[in-house]
């Protein structure tokens, strides 16, 4: 359900978890083959996405600590595209281009579920906006029929309701 008050436009996602959306309702967004400009950001891990991470690899070798949170690693790869300017990019991030806890668990962290959207928290609500860098660098913006907004929960897991800050602005 949308409403729309004070020009603010609400969308509940969940049963009575509502998000401020603060981009242009008919934004669409599809994954494109080779993109992988995601992949190139440290991922945060909360909580429970640590914890659901450690019943499907070895955290030991796949995270690290930075400023007190818990991050999923960035490594050198063996691949000119789709890496960041040092050669790095996330973990999981197989040489196929394929994340490998998305393809092999069918499963991804709840940062990563969320790009290229961002998160911030004002006034105690969730507001939801487009990261500046993904109007840049995302290849998917705008290239399919599938309208964000209509699926918001793919993009939002419910699990950042219970946080104390789900902003989306932190990175390795």
């Amino acid at each position: 359900m949308t409403t729309e008050a004070d020009g603010e436009r609400r969308v509940e996602v969940y049963p009575g978890k509502e998000a401020v959306v603060d981009f242009d309702p008919a934004l669409t967004f599809e994954c494109v083959d080779d993109c992988t400009w995601c992949c190139q950001h440290g991922v945060l891990l909360y909580e429970q996405d640590f914890l659901e991470l450690a019943d499907r690899e070895s955290v030991n070798r796949a995270t690290t600590q930075f400023r007190g949170q818990d991050f999923v690693k960035r490594e050198e790869k063996d691949r000119d595209e789709h890496v960041a300017d040092d050669g790095a990019a996330c973990y999981f991030l197989r040489e196929d281009g394929l994340c490998a806890l998305h393809d092999e668990h069918d499963w991804k962290p709840a940062r990563c579920s969320v790009f290229p959207l961002a998160v911030s928290v004002e006034d105690g609500d969730i507001h939801v906006d487009v990261r500046d860098s993904a109007h840049e660098h995302c290849e998917g913006l705008d290239v399919s029929e599938r309208r964000v907004i209509e699926e918001l929960d793919a993009f939002l897991p419910e699990l950042l309701w219970d946080l104390d800050d789900p902003s989306s602005d932190r990175e390795i």
